[in-house]
């Protein structure tokens, strides 16, 4: 997928999880105590999470999964637990050598963390892909060419977020910008949940997509909405 602004906004990606806000991340990412903001973060995270996961097969055995955006890797652990071979990308190498350090051993073997590019087609064909708060960073036309160029490697089902457009979530933004400057992340694309179903259907319906169910998750200043699709 060409887009500059992809790539532009993939940079800003990688420089703030990488180095802005790396130590940030792995606090919130932790049992570490945290500020009351911040911890309804946390607990959305866990709550959409928790809701990705439970639209995964319970038994992963014999299948390949992407955990796009892995960060410090919860996904990549639960997919492996359940007996997936998963490879877990993302941009930040900072947080990835996190993920390596909390993996139980007796898992590693069956996760391959990875600094790039979660598009990247050298990755391979995969069963599921997972891809938690990944995507909301980018407008709705380059969310829908991502979504379509991981579709074309996988065969079973893509369970993904995005950030729903709602007033509510609009002022939270304008709120955010209160946050010290180094803390903030790269601006969050709101989409409507009709448009965004409407150019997938428009993408994907023909080669056999359908958008499975939905649900949002709200928590303070967390607000983001999982999205099921899979093969007819």
């Amino acid at each position: 997928m060409a887009t500059t602004t992809y790539e532009r906004r993939r940079g800003e990606l990688e420089t703030y999880f990488d180095r802005t806000a790396a130590q940030a991340w792995a606090r919130l990412t932790s049992d570490a105590p945290v500020s009351r903001i911040r911890a309804t973060v946390r607990a959305g995270r866990d709550e959409m999470r928790a809701t990705l996961l439970g639209w995964l097969p319970q038994d992963l055995t014999g299948c390949r999964l992407l955990d796009a955006g892995c960060g410090t890797g919860a996904v990549a652990v639960e997919a492996a637990r359940r007996g997936a071979e998963v490879v877990a990308v993302d941009l930040a190498g900072t947080l990835l050598d996190l993920a390596r350090t909390r993996i139980p051993a007796e898992l590693a073997h069956r996760v391959s963390f990875i600094p790039g590019d979660m598009l990247d087609p050298t990755f391979g064909r995969f069963d599921h892909v997972v891809a938690m708060d990944s995507l909301i960073h980018y407008p709705a036309r380059e969310m829908v060419e991502a979504i379509s160029a991981l579709a074309a490697r996988t065969s079973t089902s893509m369970v993904v977020t995005f950030a729903p457009r709602t007033p509510a979530l609009s002022v939270m933004h304008a709120m955010g910008r209160l946050f010290p400057r180094g803390d903030r992340a790269p601006a969050i694309e709101p989409v409507g949940e009709g448009v965004l179903s409407r150019r997938l259907e428009a993408a994907l319906g023909s080669s056999g997509w359908m958008r499975l169910r939905t649900q949002r998750i709200q928590s303070g200043f967390y607000k983001s909405q999982a999205l099921e699709m899979v093969r007819r």
